[in-house]
């Protein structure tokens, strides 16, 4: 499903690999962030006469955390992404509204570990103009907030004071440069 919003530019426009990445952050040990990213996204935004529709994935095994591997690998694992199981992190809209006060909100399905659930992403987004090199680009940074058991990722352990080592909700962090497909 596409929106219904008018949106003041049309085309297909696809995520710069190189400035573009798909984040995440979580609580940890009660007090800290965790925070980590997947380098290996690809997604693609379309606007037409239908709609606009944002369609998105991430390889799981591009996972880059700034920790002892050993942090990496447990992510990989089924405790948390599957990564061997579920290669993807991916999302499909049922909805995009890009207003032109350059505030985004973004419904959709998103898929971790073959698991799909509702999610709404808010943000900002700059309409696309020429760069520096004379491409089209535009620029999408949505956050939206999930709740990792949802998805089958429940490790967790008692923390000495008492608490959960790992919080449960996890922010989202899309940031991506669009740049528009030439024209066939």
């Amino acid at each position: 499903m596409a929106s219904t919003a008018t949106v003041p530019f049309t085309g297909v426009f696809d995520a710069d690999p190189v400035h573009s990445s798909f984040g995440f952050a979580v609580r940890y040990q009660g007090v800290s962030v965790f925070r980590g990213t997947m380098d290996d996204v690809r997604a693609t935004l379309t606007t037409d006469g239908s709609g606009t529709r944002l369609e998105g994935a991430a390889k799981v095994e591009s996972i880059s955390v700034r920790t002892p591997e050993q942090f990496r690998q447990h992510l990989l694992s089924d405790e948390f992404f599957g990564a061997e199981s579920h290669p993807e992190v991916t999302f499909r809209s049922t909805d995009v509204k890009l207003n032109e006060d350059g505030t985004a909100r973004i419904e959709g399905e998103l898929t971790i570990k073959g698991i799909t659930r509702p999610v709404v992403g808010t943000g900002t987004w700059t309409a696309p103009a020429s760069d520096a090199f004379g491409n089209t680009r535009g620029h999408l940074n949505v956050e939206a907030k999930i709740d990792r058991t949802e998805f089958d990722m429940n490790w967790n352990m008692d923390l000495p004071s008492g608490g959960k080592a790992l919080a449960n909700d996890v922010t989202l962090i899309i940031d991506a440069s669009l740049l528009q497909r030439a024209e066939a």
